[in-house]
């Protein structure tokens, strides 16, 4: 019930356009560990992070130097709140650039801000005048504006690690980036992200909530994911394949809108089959663009959803094992030709 419940918070979030989930101090640093390399000399923008409470801000003014950084800047949609627990409404958006001496601490509520003419969406042109100057965008973006965000990035040719949720991956525009090699998965996801701050009129669902040490209201949803354009390690290992197809066809049933055999699961891909498969979309987690290749996404020849004996499995990706084991190639092969007949 906890997670089902967090779900649909995230969903009526996205509906009502509500999206005030604050990432956590941890959860950045988890993450942000394994790209330490990409930021040296770079500008980095968070284009949705008031600097007064974002922890993104904090953290790359805590490391600054330790990063080798040229330049942070944080800005904020005016409806974001000074604090977090009050209501008060900014009539503009503001920003806020750090270059290494404007702060004694990470806190910038003696500093200089600045403020946006307007509301300071990350589409308005001061946004976007701001985004151009940056190398590297690092945020946890609006989920129910998720495309155009992508879409955004893509367009001014933007490197970037963002959170969104798991089910962006199953929006056409996204999959087609992934896979196309323009974006991928980060190293976190699922629970992996260990849930964000709300603030106080948000309800508190289930049991995968909490308020901790400093009075914050946490969800975890288990359902998110990092997705950027940042090399990591991840992306350059083989998944470990054990399995096998030849004498274990039954294990593997054919669809019937589409010539490949479906896996349930990522671990049990057989190392031996040289035809197309149907794997769960968090296989996107472990892929590594050298060992397979994707092919498509959810639909068969017919254009309808993936289906075995008139039943749609989740969400599949079709891919195929760039280097399935050339000693069995030629069964593989003879047994999709017996089957066929």
């Amino acid at each position: 019930m906890a997670r089902k419940a967090t779900n649909e918070l995230l969903q009526k979030a996205k509906k009502q356009k509500n999206d005030e989930f604050y990432t956590q101090l941890a959860d950045i640093e988890s993450e942000l560990q394994h790209y330490e390399s990409h930021f040296k000399g770079k500008v980095v923008y968070c284009n949705c992070d008031d600097p007064h409470i974002s922890n993104f801000f904090r953290y790359f003014v805590s490391r600054f130097k330790k990063l080798g950084l040229k330049k942070v800047i944080a800005a904020c949609y005016k409806e974001q709140h000074v604090d977090l627990f009050e209501t008060k409404e900014n009539n503009h958006g503001f920003f806020f650039e750090y270059t290494g001496t404007e702060l004694t601490g990470t806190d910038p509520n003696t500093a200089n801000i600045v403020y946006f003419k307007g509301d300071g969406d990350f589409r308005s042109a001061e946004s976007i005048a701001l985004l151009k100057q940056a190398d590297i965008v690092v945020t946890n973006p609006p989920f129910s504006l998720f495309r155009e965000y992508v879409a955004q990035l893509m367009r001014y040719d933007k490197k970037f690690l963002i959170i969104g949720n798991i089910n962006a991956i199953t929006y056409k525009e996204i999959f087609k980036l992934i896979q196309d090699n323009k974006a991928w998965l980060g190293v976190n996801l699922g629970r992996g992200i260990s849930g964000f701050i709300v603030p106080a009129h948000y309800e508190l669902y289930g049991t995968e909530t909490k308020i901790n040490e400093l009075g914050e209201r946490i969800i975890s949803p288990n359902n998110c994911l990092w997705l950027t354009n940042l090399d990591n390690f991840i992306r350059h290992e083989d998944i470990l394949l054990t399995k096998n197809y030849i004498g274990y066809e039954q294990e593997y049933p054919k669809y019937d809108n589409y010539d490949g055999i479906n896996v349930n699961r990522t671990k049990d891909i057989p190392q031996d089959y040289c035809g197309y498969m149907g794997v769960p979309i968090t296989f996107l987690h472990k892929f590594n663009p050298h060992q397979f290749e994707i092919i498509k996404f959810r639909k068969g020849n017919n254009d309808k959803d993936l289906s075995i004996n008139g039943k749609c499995p989740y969400f599949r990706i079709i891919i195929k094992n760039k280097h399935a084991n050339p000693k069995t190639k030629h069964l593989t092969e003879k047994y999709q030709s017996v089957s066929l007949k």
